[in-house]
């Protein structure tokens, strides 16, 4: 029987195991299907997504494209009162105002959103177990809550948003660098004494000056009842910091069209290399600001002092670092065969270039010091060591890589008025940051002038001043250090107040220049070259009659003794370590230095000096170098004489006015008469150092 029993028992049970079976196979085969099609929906969304970024990047293009189109149509038509920043800033408007209200809001989150509270701050990433799944969550901003069901509106305005560090790390080192590396030494050296004074102490004082004011403008914000969060007194200062750093590519662009004054061209573009570097350096000072004690935003004498500490060595060492990796940079393209490929030459000073920018940054200084300097260091000794092809394209490669970065930020911020989602508009804010600007820049302009006239012997007139003043526009540093950061109150209301400030600066004052130059009497078409005014802080160039040339001649060329100590040091030195131009070292070095002196000297410096001359010569000269030619008569600072004064019977006549020939009276009057004078310096201008004689 129990035999019997045995197979009605698994009978049985195959009729209980079999559908269950059955069942948990569908069951996995279901699970399997979900995940088939949740993968399906992954790829479906990444695909989207990687579509809308393309799109992304197009408009941008698109925008870039027009503009250029627009600025050919402009320049064809000799249209001044706008230019291609203005216009990119306009475009940058209309399609922040499409990509605003042109698209409908299509949402799909109607559930409202679940709620927690928590001690700190949000968190950056977030892990969340899902019916067993963990999945990973990014932080991506906060939410307007008036807009918080048009989610898929705010995410493609947020992805129209680009990162601040990408302002920084990509498009701000090229703008920098080119500023350097096309740099006219010439106007720019001996303007500048005035040039860091400007830059230095003016915006440290325009920084100062609006910062005051504006605390006074948050206290009255504060009495009427429009400040509605924490706003301190270093927010004001780093705001008063971050609105100094002036940015006139408009003006500039125009002078250097119209070809205005060289001097003046040299102390607005030179203030405004300048000043951006020390207005990051300031700002980053100020955040480092940090008074010990309850109250930590009250002044405190030590943390001050700190803070001036930090200043300065955030700005040597950024500059350490810039002119190092310029040396680098000689030395490598000096003692390699890299000339002989073009290509890797000019790749490796881009790439060399670009890192100085990241290297300082990484190592807590500040890339645009380091990359600003590392330009006007290239410029100076590794330019002079690159093929002629590659001179070429690197001059040519940072020119349009400035452009296109320069554009695509001003594009940017007409779109970030109407994209950004955080802006706070406050009216007295505004209208008081707009009187301190203009405040803060008289008082850095007019008194600083009045004081550099005092040492100038050719002094910056008062139409220099108005221009200068009417040149501060505010542009793409002010606005890349005010996106750095929008996480508070005060910082959003700083990125508001500074894009406004930067399309008023832009459109008016860059519109105005050719009417302001007109109004001013201000010198158009100056060819740079041959412009023999009188000029700068510490040189001279000569030219006029013969009297003029005699009362020059008795200056003393010991009077710029720091710049001629370095030219000497650089040209006897630093020039033929780093180049294969100047003096050989075996020359100028102690004789126990021979070996070193032969293995650092190129060989091109001994085989053809005479063409390797110094290119920066010019700036200074020695007196047997100086030649002056009236006429057929050539007269020399040393007393000689030469041209066509010896054939005519050996008449000349030394710098200080004395005979050094036999001609009559009558025959040299008749030659200082004669119109054709110039002055001859081996084909080069005269240009040497001026001592003030009170």
């Amino acid at each position: 029987m129990d035999a019997l029993r045995r197979p009605k028992r698994s009978a049985a049970l195959d009729a209980i195991m079999i559908p269950m079976w059955i069942l948990l196979s569908s069951l996995s085969g279901l699970k399997a299907d979900d995940d088939v099609m949740e993968e399906l929906a992954t790829e479906k969304e990444a695909e989207e997504s990687h579509r809308q970024d393309s799109v992304n990047l197009l408009t941008f293009i698109l925008l870039l494209t027009l503009t250029i189109l627009t600025i050919w149509l402009f320049k064809h038509r000799r249209v001044r009162f706008l230019h291609e920043t203005g216009l990119a800033m306009i475009y940058g408007l209309l399609v922040g105002v499409i990509l605003r209200y042109g698209i409908p809001a299509t949402s799909y989150h109607h559930k409202t959103p679940p709620s927690c509270s928590l001690k700190e701050g949000p968190a950056s990433t977030l892990l969340l177990n899902v019916s067993g799944k963990f999945f990973e969550y990014t932080l991506k901003g906060e939410i307007n809550s008036r807009e918080i069901h048009n989610v898929e509106q705010n995410d493609m305005l947020r992805k129209v948003t680009f990162d601040p560090e990408v302002f920084f790390n990509i498009l701000l080192p090229p703008i920098i660098f080119h500023a350097g590396y096309s740099l006219k030494k010439r106007h720019f050296f001996r303007n500048l004494g005035s040039i860091i004074t400007y830059a230095f102490l003016g915006t440290a004082i325009s920084c100062f000056v609006i910062g005051n004011l504006m605390y006074g403008v948050v206290k009255l914000m504060q009495v009427v009842g429009q400040l509605t969060d924490k706003f301190y007194y270093t927010d004001c200062l780093f705001f008063g910091a971050i609105i100094s750093a002036t940015d006139p590519v408009t003006v500039l662009a125009i002078f250097n069209e119209l070809h205005a004054d060289g001097d003046l061209y040299a102390l607005l573009f030179g203030e405004s290399v300048m000043n951006d570097a020390v207005a990051i350096v300031l700002s980053s000072s100020i955040v480092a600001y940090q008074p010990s004690g309850a109250n930590t935003h009250m002044f405190d004498a030590s943390a001050f002092f700190k803070s001036v500490g930090v200043f300065l060595g955030i700005f040597s060492g950024s500059f350490l670092m810039g002119a190092a990796t310029g040396v680098v940079t000689a030395l490598v393209t000096k003692f390699t065969k890299l000339h002989c490929f073009p290509l890797l030459e000019t790749a490796l000073f881009f790439l060399m270039s670009w890192s100085t920018f990241l290297l300082a940054e990484a190592c807590g200084f500040t890339g645009v010091v380091a990359v600003l300097f590392c330009g006007i260091t290239q410029a100076h000794y590794t330019y002079n060591n690159l093929s002629e092809e590659s001179t070429k394209r690197t001059k040519q490669l940072f020119e349009v890589l400035h452009f296109l970065a320069e554009n695509f930020i001003f594009s940017y911020m007409g779109l970030a008025l109407f994209t950004f989602q955080n802006h706070i508009f406050s009216p007295i804010f505004i209208i008081g940051a707009f009187m301190a600007i203009f405040i803060g820049r008289a008082l850095n302009i007019y008194p600083l002038s009045f004081l550099l006239n005092l040492g100038r012997r050719h002094k910056i007139k008062g139409n220099f001043q108005h221009m200068m003043m009417f040149a501060g526009l505010r542009g793409a540093m002010a606005f890349a250090l005010a996106i750095r950061d929008t996480a508070t109150y005060a910082r959003q209301m700083m990125f508001t107040t500074t894009l406004l400030i930067v399309f008023f600066t832009v459109w008016v004052f860059g519109g105005g220049t050719t009417p302001m130059l007109s109004w001013l009497h201000i010198r158009v078409d100056v060819d740079p070259d041959h412009d023999q005014q009188p000029c700068g802080d510490s040189f001279q160039v000569l030219q006029g009659d013969g009297s003029q040339a005699e009362g020059q001649s008795k200056t003393k060329q010991e009077s710029a003794w720091l710049f001629r100590l370095w030219y000497t040091f650089d040209h006897n030195y630093l020039k033929p370590i780093l180049t294969h131009s100047g003096p050989p070292l075996t020359s100028t070095l102690p004789s126990y230095c021979g070996p070193l002196a032969s293995c650092l000297t190129s060989p091109q410096a001994y085989e053809n000096h005479e063409q390797l001359r110094d290119p920066d010569s010019d700036l200074i000269r020695n007196d047997a170098d100086l030649t002056f030619t009236f006429g057929d008569t050539s007269i020399t600072a040393n007393g000689a004489s030469g041209g066509g004064a010896d054939a005519a019977g050996g008449s000349g006549w030394s710098a200080n006015g004395k005979r050094s020939g036999s001609t009559s009276e009558e025959a040299l009057e008749r030659e200082l008469d004669s119109r054709e004078q110039e002055l001859l310096s081996r084909g080069t201008r005269l240009v040497f150092p001026i001592e003030d004689h009170v």
